[in-house]
Protein backbone atom coordinates (compact mmCIF):
# COMPACT_ATOMS: atom_id res chain seq x y z
CA UNK A 1 0.00 0.00 0.00
CA UNK A 2 0.97 3.63 -0.37
CA UNK A 3 0.56 6.13 2.45
CA UNK A 4 1.13 9.89 2.38
CA UNK A 5 1.69 11.94 5.52
CA UNK A 6 1.03 15.65 4.93
CA UNK A 7 3.34 17.47 7.35
CA UNK A 8 1.41 20.72 7.19
CA UNK A 9 2.99 23.98 8.37
CA UNK A 10 0.75 25.81 10.85
CA UNK A 11 1.41 29.47 11.57
CA UNK A 12 -0.45 32.27 13.31
CA UNK A 13 -0.24 34.39 10.14
CA UNK A 14 -2.36 32.11 7.93
CA UNK A 15 -6.13 32.32 8.47
CA UNK A 16 -7.83 28.97 9.13
CA UNK A 17 -9.96 29.34 5.99
CA UNK A 18 -6.86 29.62 3.80
CA UNK A 19 -5.11 26.73 5.55
CA UNK A 20 -8.23 24.60 5.16
CA UNK A 21 -8.29 25.23 1.40
CA UNK A 22 -4.55 24.56 1.14
CA UNK A 23 -4.82 21.31 3.07
CA UNK A 24 -7.70 20.15 0.88
CA UNK A 25 -5.61 20.84 -2.24
CA UNK A 26 -2.73 18.83 -0.80
CA UNK A 27 -5.05 15.91 -0.09
CA UNK A 28 -6.47 16.00 -3.62
CA UNK A 29 -2.91 15.91 -4.96
CA UNK A 30 -2.38 12.50 -3.31
CA UNK A 31 -4.59 10.67 -5.78
CA UNK A 32 -3.16 7.17 -6.17
CA UNK A 33 -2.37 6.80 -2.47
CA UNK A 34 -4.32 4.36 -0.32
CA UNK A 35 -4.13 6.37 2.89
CA UNK A 36 -3.49 10.06 3.59
CA UNK A 37 -2.86 11.48 7.07
CA UNK A 38 -2.93 15.09 8.33
CA UNK A 39 -1.64 16.42 11.69
CA UNK A 40 -3.38 17.30 14.94
CA UNK A 41 -5.45 20.50 15.32
CA UNK A 42 -4.08 21.96 12.09
CA UNK A 43 -7.06 24.25 11.37
CA UNK A 44 -6.48 26.37 14.51
CA UNK A 45 -3.13 25.21 15.87
CA UNK A 46 -2.36 22.87 18.74
CA UNK A 47 -0.99 25.68 20.92
CA UNK A 48 -3.34 28.50 19.91
CA UNK A 49 -5.41 28.04 23.04
CA UNK A 50 -7.14 31.44 22.74
CA UNK A 51 -8.53 30.53 19.31
CA UNK A 52 -10.12 27.24 20.27
CA UNK A 53 -13.40 28.35 21.78
CA UNK A 54 -14.20 30.81 18.99
CA UNK A 55 -12.98 28.53 16.20
CA UNK A 56 -14.50 25.26 17.43
CA UNK A 57 -16.75 23.56 14.89
CA UNK A 58 -19.23 20.67 14.74
CA UNK A 59 -18.52 17.32 13.10
CA UNK A 60 -20.31 18.54 9.97
CA UNK A 61 -18.52 21.90 9.98
CA UNK A 62 -16.26 23.51 7.36
CA UNK A 63 -13.23 21.31 7.98
CA UNK A 64 -15.21 18.08 7.74
CA UNK A 65 -16.95 19.35 4.62
CA UNK A 66 -13.65 20.26 2.93
CA UNK A 67 -11.95 17.01 3.94
CA UNK A 68 -14.88 14.87 2.83
CA UNK A 69 -14.78 16.45 -0.62
CA UNK A 70 -10.99 16.09 -0.83
CA UNK A 71 -11.08 12.39 0.15
CA UNK A 72 -13.75 11.75 -2.44
CA UNK A 73 -11.88 13.66 -5.17
CA UNK A 74 -8.62 11.77 -4.50
CA UNK A 75 -10.31 8.42 -3.85
CA UNK A 76 -8.32 7.84 -0.63
CA UNK A 77 -8.90 6.82 2.95
CA UNK A 78 -8.24 10.07 4.80
CA UNK A 79 -7.30 10.56 8.41
CA UNK A 80 -7.91 14.31 8.43
CA UNK A 81 -5.98 14.92 11.63
CA UNK A 82 -8.04 16.54 14.36
CA UNK A 83 -10.23 19.57 14.89
CA UNK A 84 -11.51 21.48 17.90
CA UNK A 85 -14.96 19.92 18.07
CA UNK A 86 -17.86 21.90 19.46
CA UNK A 87 -20.24 19.54 21.22
CA UNK A 88 -23.55 21.41 21.59
CA UNK A 89 -24.27 19.51 24.80
CA UNK A 90 -20.84 19.60 26.38
CA UNK A 91 -17.25 20.90 26.26
CA UNK A 92 -14.98 21.22 23.28
CA UNK A 93 -12.92 18.17 22.28
CA UNK A 94 -9.77 17.37 20.31
CA UNK A 95 -11.46 15.12 17.77
CA UNK A 96 -9.96 13.17 14.86
CA UNK A 97 -11.92 12.64 11.64
CA UNK A 98 -11.54 9.54 9.47
CA UNK A 99 -13.08 9.46 5.99
CA UNK A 100 -13.65 6.65 3.48
CA UNK A 101 -12.74 7.10 -0.20
CA UNK A 102 -16.36 8.00 -0.97
CA UNK A 103 -16.12 10.94 1.43
CA UNK A 104 -18.20 9.39 4.21
CA UNK A 105 -17.11 10.26 7.75
CA UNK A 106 -16.63 6.72 9.08
CA UNK A 107 -15.07 7.28 12.49
CA UNK A 108 -14.25 9.99 15.00
CA UNK A 109 -11.87 9.75 17.95
CA UNK A 110 -11.90 12.15 20.88
CA UNK A 111 -8.38 12.37 22.30
CA UNK A 112 -8.21 10.57 25.63
CA UNK A 113 -5.00 11.99 27.12
CA UNK A 114 -5.01 15.80 27.20
CA UNK A 115 -1.70 17.66 27.27
CA UNK A 116 -0.87 20.69 29.39
CA UNK A 117 -0.97 19.53 33.02
CA UNK A 118 -2.75 22.56 34.56
CA UNK A 119 -3.17 24.63 31.40
CA UNK A 120 -4.11 24.48 27.73
CA UNK A 121 -5.77 21.32 26.49
CA UNK A 122 -5.84 19.73 29.94
CA UNK A 123 -8.25 22.36 31.28
CA UNK A 124 -9.93 23.68 28.12
CA UNK A 125 -11.07 20.40 26.57
CA UNK A 126 -13.03 17.34 27.56
CA UNK A 127 -11.39 13.92 27.58
CA UNK A 128 -12.42 11.18 25.19
CA UNK A 129 -13.62 7.91 26.67
CA UNK A 130 -13.60 5.41 23.81
CA UNK A 131 -10.94 3.30 22.11
CA UNK A 132 -11.46 3.60 18.34
CA UNK A 133 -10.40 1.29 15.52
CA UNK A 134 -11.26 1.58 11.83
CA UNK A 135 -11.59 -1.26 9.34
CA UNK A 136 -10.16 -0.50 5.90
CA UNK A 137 -9.22 -2.30 2.69
CA UNK A 138 -5.67 -2.75 3.96
CA UNK A 139 -6.21 -3.64 7.61
CA UNK A 140 -7.55 -2.35 10.90
CA UNK A 141 -6.29 1.05 12.04
CA UNK A 142 -5.94 2.10 15.65
CA UNK A 143 -6.49 5.81 16.28
CA UNK A 144 -4.50 7.88 18.77
CA UNK A 145 -3.41 11.52 18.98
CA UNK A 146 -0.13 13.20 19.97
CA UNK A 147 0.21 13.05 23.80
CA UNK A 148 -1.49 9.63 23.70
CA UNK A 149 1.86 8.36 22.41
CA UNK A 150 3.20 8.53 25.97
CA UNK A 151 0.63 6.06 27.31
CA UNK A 152 1.44 2.50 26.20
CA UNK A 153 -1.70 1.08 27.82
CA UNK A 154 -3.81 2.82 25.15
CA UNK A 155 -1.83 1.16 22.38
CA UNK A 156 -2.06 -2.24 24.06
CA UNK A 157 -5.83 -1.75 24.18
CA UNK A 158 -5.79 -0.92 20.46
CA UNK A 159 -3.79 -4.09 19.83
CA UNK A 160 -6.39 -6.10 21.73
CA UNK A 161 -9.09 -4.44 19.62
CA UNK A 162 -7.41 -5.75 16.45
CA UNK A 163 -5.27 -2.82 15.33
CA UNK A 164 -2.60 -3.59 12.72
CA UNK A 165 -1.61 -0.03 11.81
CA UNK A 166 -1.47 2.80 14.35
CA UNK A 167 -2.21 6.37 13.20
CA UNK A 168 -0.94 9.25 15.34
CA UNK A 169 -1.53 12.85 14.21
CA UNK A 170 0.31 15.37 16.37
CA UNK A 171 1.36 18.93 17.11
CA UNK A 172 4.58 17.90 18.83
CA UNK A 173 7.09 20.62 19.83
CA UNK A 174 10.65 20.77 18.55
CA UNK A 175 12.05 20.87 22.08
CA UNK A 176 10.91 17.28 22.66
CA UNK A 177 11.53 15.92 19.18
CA UNK A 178 13.73 13.05 20.39
CA UNK A 179 10.83 11.78 22.48
CA UNK A 180 8.57 11.89 19.40
CA UNK A 181 10.67 9.56 17.28
CA UNK A 182 11.66 7.33 20.22
CA UNK A 183 8.07 6.80 21.32
CA UNK A 184 6.82 6.16 17.78
CA UNK A 185 9.38 3.39 17.40
CA UNK A 186 8.65 2.00 20.85
CA UNK A 187 4.91 1.73 20.16
CA UNK A 188 5.65 -0.05 16.86
CA UNK A 189 7.93 -2.59 18.55
CA UNK A 190 5.59 -3.15 21.51
CA UNK A 191 2.48 -3.77 19.42
CA UNK A 192 4.28 -5.26 16.40
CA UNK A 193 2.33 -2.84 14.22
CA UNK A 194 3.03 -0.08 11.73
CA UNK A 195 3.06 3.40 13.22
CA UNK A 196 2.25 6.33 10.94
CA UNK A 197 2.83 9.50 12.96
CA UNK A 198 2.11 12.82 11.23
CA UNK A 199 3.30 16.01 12.90
CA UNK A 200 2.94 19.71 12.17
CA UNK A 201 5.72 21.98 10.95
CA UNK A 202 6.05 25.74 11.48
CA UNK A 203 5.48 27.80 14.62
CA UNK A 204 2.14 28.66 16.18
CA UNK A 205 1.15 29.98 19.57
CA UNK A 206 4.84 30.79 20.04
CA UNK A 207 5.78 27.09 19.96
CA UNK A 208 8.13 25.74 17.29
CA UNK A 209 6.93 22.41 15.93
CA UNK A 210 9.15 19.37 15.50
CA UNK A 211 8.04 18.15 12.08
CA UNK A 212 9.82 14.85 11.48
CA UNK A 213 6.70 12.86 10.67
CA UNK A 214 7.66 9.21 10.73
CA UNK A 215 6.60 5.79 9.45
CA UNK A 216 7.84 2.78 11.44
CA UNK A 217 7.35 -0.89 10.58
CA UNK A 218 6.40 -3.68 13.06
CA UNK A 219 10.07 -4.44 13.70
CA UNK A 220 10.81 -0.83 14.72
CA UNK A 221 12.57 0.06 11.46
CA UNK A 222 12.07 3.63 10.24
CA UNK A 223 10.73 3.46 6.68
CA UNK A 224 10.49 7.22 6.18
CA UNK A 225 11.02 10.39 8.19
CA UNK A 226 10.39 14.00 7.30
CA UNK A 227 12.46 17.07 8.05
CA UNK A 228 11.55 20.29 9.84
CA UNK A 229 9.54 22.02 7.09
CA UNK A 230 6.23 21.41 5.38
CA UNK A 231 6.38 18.40 3.09
CA UNK A 232 4.53 15.28 2.01
CA UNK A 233 6.15 12.03 3.14
CA UNK A 234 5.08 9.14 0.93
CA UNK A 235 6.02 5.54 1.61
CA UNK A 236 5.06 2.16 0.16
CA UNK A 237 4.95 -0.90 2.38
CA UNK A 238 3.31 -4.30 2.78
CA UNK A 239 0.62 -4.23 5.49
CA UNK A 240 0.95 -8.03 5.69
CA UNK A 241 4.25 -7.53 7.50
CA UNK A 242 2.31 -7.04 10.74
CA UNK A 243 1.00 -10.61 10.67
CA UNK A 244 4.41 -11.97 9.68
CA UNK A 245 6.15 -10.17 12.54
CA UNK A 246 3.61 -11.45 15.04
CA UNK A 247 4.03 -15.00 13.73
CA UNK A 248 7.83 -15.01 13.49
CA UNK A 249 8.32 -13.39 16.90
CA UNK A 250 5.15 -14.23 18.87
CA UNK A 251 5.92 -12.11 21.93
CA UNK A 252 2.28 -11.31 22.69
CA UNK A 253 1.44 -14.91 23.57
CA UNK A 254 3.76 -14.58 26.58
CA UNK A 255 1.75 -11.76 28.15
CA UNK A 256 0.90 -12.34 31.81
CA UNK A 257 -0.41 -8.90 32.85
CA UNK A 258 -3.29 -6.87 31.44
CA UNK A 259 -4.74 -9.74 29.41
CA UNK A 260 -8.34 -9.02 28.36
CA UNK A 261 -10.98 -11.03 30.18
CA UNK A 262 -12.61 -13.80 28.13
CA UNK A 263 -15.71 -12.76 26.29
CA UNK A 264 -18.84 -14.21 27.88
CA UNK A 265 -21.12 -15.92 25.35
Amino acid sequence: MRASLIQLAVSDAEPPEERRARAAALVRAQEGADLVVLPELWPLGGFNYDAWSVGAEPLDGPTAEAMSAAARAAGVWLHAGSIVERDPDGPIYNTSLFFAPDGELRHTYRKIHRFGFDSGEAVAMGAGQEIVTAATDFGTLGLATCYDLRFPELFRALLDAGAELLIVPAAWPERRREHWTLLARARAVEEQAYVLACNTAGTHGGVEQAGHSIVVDPWGRVLAEGGADEEVITVEFDPGETARARTEFPVHRDRLLGIPAPVQR
